[in-house]
C-alpha cells in the first residue's frame, strides 16, 4: 500500500520513499492510502497474545513497511528496542482503577525514543532499498523530547547529518541540556529566538524551498525529517496501543472485542494520530481522549469547528505541548474529509494565509465520534501530580498529569465506563523542578539538585542516561534568530 500527498492524491509513492522524503513536495503529509483494508480480524488481534513487544512491532510493520524486507525489519526492531530498560518497551501499569502505559524506558526518558530508536534504522534501510547514493540531511524541529531522542537514533551514522531546532526559552533545563551535550560526529544543535511553532514553520517551508533544494543537490544531499510529519515517525507509534490492549487481554481485564479508551497529551497531534490508525486498523477502542495545556487550540477546534491559531501562546508547565500548529491534525482531517485533498489544501492555505480555518459540519461531527478533546490549566496539573503520588504513590511528570486531570473530566462522560488507558510520555525526572514542587511545594532553583532531592523523597529511581548529565560538558551553543534557519543550514554544509 503507497502513500500518498494529503494535498495532492496524485502524489503516490512507496513507504520506504515516504519515510526519505518525509514532507510532499507540495507541502502536503504522506499517508497509507486506504489503510483501513488492512485492518486486522479480532482473531488475528487474540493470536498476538503470545508475542512479546518486538513480535507485535514486527506483525504491525510488515502489514504498512510492505516494501521493506522482512529480515531487515525483524533486525531493525531488534536493534532498537535493545536499547530500553525493560524487556516489556512500554510497560502498563495499573495506577487505581485506571492504567499508565509508561513510554519512558528508552535511552532519553521520553515517549519519542519508541519511534526514533527505530526510524535510523527504517532510513538506512530505506536507501539502499532505493539505491540512493546521495547524503541524507536530517531536520528536526523540537519543543524538548525530539530533539534528543533523534540526535541521539541517528549520532554517528554514516552518510547521514542531524540538524536539531529548539526555542531557546522553550524547553526544561534537563530537556536543553539534553540535546546542547549530544555527542557525535553528525549532530548539529540550534537555539533559535522564538517558539516551537516557528521551528517547526521554518523547517516545513525548507522543504519546499527550491533554491534550497538545488542547494543541496549540489551538495550531493537530500532532505529528510525526524519529527512526527515523517511517516515513519508515526508507524512505530501504532504499536503500543496494540501492545497495550493484547495487555489487557493477556491480564483478563478485558475480553476480546471490548473497547477501550486512550488519553493522549498532545501538542503536534502525532501521538494520538497512531491511536487512530491503530482503529482503523481493527484496534476495538471507544474514544481517543486528547489532553491539552493551557495552548488549547486543539479543544477550542473540537467545540467549534475553527482551528484558530491567532492567539496568546502561553508558556507551561508541560512545554513539549506548547503548540498552536498541530501538523498531524492535517492527516486526520483528510481522512474525515473521505480524502478530499484540494479541500485540504485549501484549509492548509487558509491557516498559513489567515491563521484560521473552518471545517464543516459533517467532518466535525466524524471528530467527535471518535474523539474527545479537553484541556487542564497550570494549577489543575500541580494538585494532579500531588493527588496521584500522595493516593497512588505513582509518580507523574506533567504532561502525564496534563493527561490524568482530562481523563478525571472525560470518565465522568464516558457512558459505556471503558477501561482507561492513559500514555504517559516522559520520566518526572525530565521535569523534576516542576514535579517536586508540585509534591512538596518547596521552590528551589537549582533543577539537578530538584533531581536528587525527588529521588530521595518519593524513593522513585533516577533514569540511568539522567544521572550524569548535570557533570556532561556543553558541545552546542548555537542560538539564532527564527528567519534564519535557512542561512544556518547553508553554512553548516558550505565545508562540505
Amino acid at each position: 500500500m503507497n502513500c500518498i500527498s494529503t494535498r495532492n492524491k496524485n502524489i503516490s509513492i512507496s513507504p520506504s520513499l515516504g519515510i526519505l522524503k518525509g514532507i510532499s513536495k507540495d507541502g502536503g503529509l504522506f499517508i497509507f492510502e486506504n489503510i483501513e483494508n488492512l485492518k486486522l480480524s479480532l482473531e488475528e488481534i487474540e493470536n498476538l497474545k503470545d508475542l512479546s513487544y518486538k513480535d507485535i512491532a514486527f506483525q504491525i510493520l510488515k502489514r504498512l513497511l510492505y516494501d521493506f524486507p522482512e529480515t531487515s525489519l525483524k533486525n531493525s526492531i531488534n536493534l532498537a528496542y535493545n536499547k530500553f530498560s525493560t524487556e516489556e518497551v512500554t510497560p502498563l501499569v495499573k495506577v487505581n482503577q485506571d492504567y499508565i502505559l509508561e513510554l519512558f524506558h528508552g535511552p532519553t526518558s521520553a515517549f519519542k525514543d519508541v519511534a526514533l530508536s527505530l526510524l535510523p534504522h527504517l532510513t538506512v534501510e530505506a536507501m539502499k532499498i532505493n539505491k540512493i547514493d546521495k547524503k541524507l540531511l536530517i531536520l528536526t524541529a523540537t519543543s524538548g523530547d525530539t530533539g534528543k531522542a533523534a540526535l541521539e537514533g541517528f549520532k554517528n551514522i554514516e552518510n547521514i547529518k542531524i540538524a536539531v531546532f529548539f526555542p531557546n526559552d522553550g524547553t526544561s533545563t534537563v530537556q536543553k541540556k539534553q540535546m546542547t551535550t549530544q555527542e557525535g560526529n553528525n549532530t548539529y544543535v540550534y537555539g533559535i529566538n522564538g517558539n516551537f511553532d516557528d521551528a517547526q514553520s521554518g523547517i516545513k517551508n525548507i522543504f519546499t524551498d527550491k533554491n534550497i533544494e538545488n542547494y543541496l543537490k549540489n551538495k550531493n544531499y537530500s532532505f529528510s525529517s525526524a519529527n512526527s510529519i515523517n511517516i515513519g515517525r508515526l508507524v512505530p507509534q501504532i504499536i503500543y496501543y496494540f501492545y497495550s490492549y493484547i495487555n489487557l487481554l493477556k491480564k483478563n481485564e478485558i475480553s476480546i472485542g471490548e473497547k477501550v479508551n486512550f488519553i493522549v497529551p498532545s501538542g503536534n497531534f502525532g501521538d494520538i494520530l497512531a491511536g487512530y490508525y491503530a482503529k482503523l486498523l481493527g484496534l476495538p477502542i471507544n474514544k481517543l481522549v486528547c489532553a491539552s495545556n493551557s495552548n488549547k487550540v486543539l479543544t477550542d477546534f473540537y467545540n467549534t469547528g475553527v482551528y484558530n491559531k491567532n492567539r496568546e501562546f502561553f508558556k507551561t508547565l508541560s512545554p513539549s505541548m506548547d503548540i498552536l500548529i498541530s501538523s498531524n491534525l492535517e492527516r486526520l482531517l483528510f481522512h474525515l474529509s473521505n480524502n478530499d485533498d484540494k479541500y485540504i489544501e485549501k484549509i492548509m492555505k487558509d491557516l498559513k494565509e489567515n491563521g484560521q480555518y473552518e471545517i464543516s459540519d459533517s467532518m466535525l461531527k466524524k471528530l467527535q465520534e471518535n474523539f474527545y478533546f479537553d484541556y487542564t490549566g497550570e494549577e489543575e496539573t500541580k494538585k494532579t501530580i500531588k493527588k496521584v503520588f500522595n493516593n497512588y504513590n505513582y509518580l507523574l511528570d506533567t504532561h502525564t498529569a496534563v493527561g490524568y486531570s482530562v481523563m478525571e473530566k472525560f470518565k465522568k462522560l464516558d457512558k459505556f465506563n471503558c477501561k482507561n488507558i492513559l500514555l504517559s510520555t516522559a520520566s518526572p525526572f525530565k521535569f523534576s523542578k516542576s514535579v517536586y514542587e508540585s509534591i512538596f511545594e518547596e521552590i528551589s532553583l537549582n533543577e539537578f539538585e530538584i533531581m536528587k532531592k525527588l529521588s530521595k523523597k518519593t524513593k522513585f529511581p533516577i533514569p540511568e542516561n539522567l544521572k550524569d548529565l548535570e557533570s556532561k560538558k556543553e558541545l552546542h551553543k548555537n542560538i539564532i534568530e527564527k528567519n534564519n534557519i535557512d542561512k544556518t543550514i547553508e553554512v553548516m554544509l558550505c565545508s562540505e
